[in-house]
């Protein structure tokens, strides 16, 4: 693809009264007469880490045919439509996240692959978002983002509880916890201040963060192409989409109304809480505000109940199924909704143009637990599931399947690879993988 329009600078933002809002990648970046790949505006493949607690029904996890020939099976069926950017990989198993405690230590080892008390190397311990955030994150404004829907997670005996409350941790002993409230993660993406007092006390005075940059967008507006024209208004209606909904959450917070429990701006609806924060991580990729982003989609040791999709079972009482197929086909109903949600995601990617592709397919994103059959608390194997194309490093389509103890940490590894990272080991890895 050959760029012949005017460079404006991939930096460029829209500026209004004590706001700026970043823009996405458009033509107009590119140098005139250059190749997209062979320029600073090739894209940065993005990573991404979402995370779903108590395993997975693994029998309806897998396929049962190897390659790229394979039937996508039940609890990853509402994400179909995107076979061709799949890659399902089995029989990893994450030893370092074996422990005598079920669920305290789960979420702080799935990417890690060091067990918590293994203080053998002191290089070791950080988790590869954070790796990444430190080899390809720096260029953005955020080297990381970390979000998650749970609070108060389960703390295992002689740890620290933040390996059972955070995904990220940026030292071996440093958690990143992940941030719940969507209007908290939006002044931060999009608001300007010092702390969200003064954010907040921007969104009064203006009444919107793009309301304040308006004019700014119409001036660049006249300059752009037709094609460069509807992306903007595109993203510039995201935006505001968002923004709409997080206003709409402040206006619920009255004086005589309690939300027990709840922090302002979290949707009541599950399914909601889950999209908006989905919302966010998108649009922070698609304008190049981060490029790794981590998200807890619920805790271990959930308590929560699906009754949305028919399931009035607590969560992690079902979880413990005793093999019992009425309890299983239970679970993988819940399963099968948090794909659901995630494919929401994968849908807003997608239809993010970037370069000759879209977001998606410029993205690495892995979807999955660090527990096996929630039943047995197993970690062996692991239910991973690849989306994204990497910009080109990753194949897609492929249902791999490995021999019987290959280390989790050997496909977080080849992601930081095929993300541009040259790092040679990860945790306890034997290698990378090149068939992904």
């Amino acid at each position: 693809m050959y760029i012949t329009k005017k460079h404006l600078s991939r930096r460029m933002v829209l500026r209004g009264m004590g706001s700026a809002v970043a823009l996405p990648l458009l033509d107009a970046m590119i140098p005139a007469a250059t190749v997209m790949a062979q320029t600073a505006a090739k894209p940065q493949p993005r990573l991404g880490y979402i995370f779903f607690p108590h395993g997975a029904v693994m029998d309806r996890w897998t396929p049962t045919q190897v390659g790229s020939e394979f039937e996508i099976p039940e609890i990853l069926a509402p994400a179909a439509k995107f076979k061709d950017r799949m890659t399902i990989v089995s029989g990893l198993r994450n030893k370092p996240a074996e422990s005598n405690d079920p669920h305290g230590i789960v979420a702080g080892t799935w990417l890690r692959c060091v067990a918590p008390g293994d203080t053998s190397d002191p290089t070791k311990g950080l988790t590869c978002d954070q790796i990444a955030a430190q080899r390809i994150g720096q260029g953005t404004t955020f080297p990381s983002i970390e979000l998650s829907t749970a609070t108060n997670g389960p703390c295992a005996p002689g740890f620290s509880c933040a390996f059972g409350n955070s995904l990220s941790f940026r030292t071996p002993q440093q958690a990143l916890p992940g941030e719940n409230n969507p209007r908290k993660m939006f002044f931060q993406l999009f608001g300007q201040g010092d702390n969200t007092t003064e954010r907040a006390a921007i969104i009064d005075q203006t009444g919107s963060i793009l309301d304040s940059v308006m004019g700014d967008a119409a001036s660049l507006q006249r300059k752009l192409g037709a094609a460069d024209k509807v992306m903007v208004s595109n993203y510039l209606e995201s935006v505001r989409e968002i923004e709409r909904r997080v206003q709409m959450m402040k206006g619920q917070d009255l004086s005589d109304v309690t939300i027990p429990d709840a922090p302002v701006g979290i949707p009541s609806s599950f399914e909601d809480h889950l999209k908006i924060l989905f919302d966010l991580i998108a649009v922070a990729y698609q304008i190049n505000l981060t490029n790794v982003a981590s998200f807890m989609m619920e805790r271990e040791v959930s308590m929560r109940t699906y009754t949305n999709v028919g399931v009035a079972e607590a969560f992690h009482p079902l979880s413990h199924h005793g093999n019992d197929p009425a309890k299983m086909a239970r679970l993988a109903k819940v399963q099968a909704f948090h794909t659901s949600t995630f494919n929401y995601f994968l849908e807003k990617l997608d239809a993010m143009p970037e370069g000759d592709g879209s977001v998606l397919d410029n993205s690495i994103i892995l979807f999955g637990s660090n527990m096996s059959n929630s039943d047995r608390h197993n970690h062996d194997p692991q239910p991973n599931a690849l989306f994204g194309l990497g910009a080109g490093t990753i194949k897609g389509g492929q249902h791999l399947m490995y021999p019987q103890d290959t280390p989790q940490a050997n496909l977080l590894l080849t992601m930081l690879q095929r993300a541009g990272i040259p790092e040679e080991s990860f945790g306890d890895s034997t290698g990378s993988f090149a068939e992904v």
